[in-house]
């Protein structure tokens, strides 16, 4: 798989609120995206704080084999910003890549959780593992719209340390 692009944009104006479908949102580094729970700070603390999801991304492709398995959800049901088609998210950690004109690094994998199988209904977790999707931050502010493009840059980019890592860096 080479380069993909946007199926699906979705965004939750508060922790629990449904995901609501948009044709395209701006993207705002170290916020996320306009009218999303991490970007008006409507979310736990607790997330905020790692500091790493800018913006969620899932692939089609994953949520196609989940309806081959019986356990077919409604796009957003993943609570991720963005379904793709066409690229591999797992191979975006540490990795610079475009969303359109916008830029963005691939920070970790976004793992599945009870939260999620939880507000599904469907027993998801161990399909998902390895393959829930990816946390990115955004680099530039732009515009994400359906249908546009996903490429690889090619270029890894070291991946951030989290609040954890810097405070054990500085031998506190």
């Amino acid at each position: 798989m080479g380069d993909g692009r946007v199926e699906w944009i979705h965004v939750a104006p508060a922790a629990g609120r449904p995901m609501e479908s948009r044709e395209r949102v701006r993207a705002m580094p170290g916020l996320g995206l306009e009218g999303d729970r991490y970007a008006l700070g409507t979310t736990r603390p607790t997330i905020r704080a790692t500091g790493d999801r800018d913006l969620t991304l899932i692939e089609g492709e994953v949520m196609d084999d989940l309806a081959r398995m019986g356990l077919a959800l409604e796009p957003g049901a993943t609570r991720r910003n963005l379904t793709t088609r066409g690229i591999r998210l797992n191979e975006l950690v540490g990795r610079r890549f475009r969303i359109g004109s916008l830029e963005c690094v691939g920070v970790r994998l976004a793992e599945p959780c009870t939260y999620m199988q939880q507000r599904v209904e469907k027993p998801v977790l161990e399909p998902l593992v390895h393959r829930a999707g990816l946390r990115a931050l955004i680099r530039t502010d732009g515009e994400i719209a359906v249908g546009d493009p996903i490429v690889d840059l090619v270029e890894v980019e070291p991946v951030p340390a989290g609040p954890a890592e810097t405070t054990a860096a500085a031998g506190l």
